[in-house]
């Protein structure tokens, strides 16, 4: 493996600030907000269903997403330990994380997640086949299934409640924690 490629939502970054301003620019409680986004993933569907189901139009949220505590030393410890660093998820809130050497997203690379496509073009990206990139991420649906489908080594953190929903294939390493993965991708 010579490249380790993170998610954004929910694996580098604690989504809850941004979320919680959607609901507020909308008028709508942030529990009923978080309730109703949840259930509607949980089913399989997108989450734009929530703004039907709640009756409101979407808007973007206005407060950023927060790196998680053990975010920023993780993807130092991996660039140090000699792989490439990659951020790449639907949303764009990678650009300003210093310790990356390849940025992407949906927009950048043409092609939303969980479609194979992505972590294809990621690999063009990267330079390198898929078999030598390890993608990490909180979803199995969007992230883990995909990563292994396009070849890729897959890593299921559990955080953020889509990791705590989903349960990985077996094929996929899973770590709670962000600090776990350095010795995971080792093993």
């Amino acid at each position: 493996m010579k490249a380790v490629v993170f998610d954004v939502g929910e694996t580098l970054a604690d989504e809850t600030p941004y979320w919680s301003s959607v609901a507020d620019r909308l008028g709508v409680p942030r529990f009923t907000f978080m309730g109703v986004f949840g259930g509607v993933v949980a089913r399989g569907e997108h989450h734009h269903r929530t703004y039907e189901l709640l009756g409101v139009d979407a808007v973007p949220g206005d407060a950023p997403a927060e790196p998680y505590p053990d975010a920023l030393g993780c993807l130092e410890r991996v660039r140090a330990a000699g792989y490439l660093v990659g951020v790449a998820g639907n949303m764009p809130w990678a650009e300003d994380l210093p310790a990356a050497d390849l940025v992407a997203s949906a927009a950048t690379l043409g092609v939303e997640k969980p479609a194979v496509e992505f972590f294809e073009r990621l690999s063009e990206l990267a330079g390198m086949p898929p078999r030598e990139i390890a993608y990490v991420g909180d979803r199995v649906d969007y992230d883990v299934e995909p990563a292994l489908a396009a070849g890729m080594v897959a890593v299921h953190l559990r955080r953020g409640p889509w990791g705590h929903l989903h349960e990985p294939p077996p094929e996929a390493i899973s770590i709670r924690s962000l600090e776990e993965l350095p010795k995971a991708l080792d093993g």
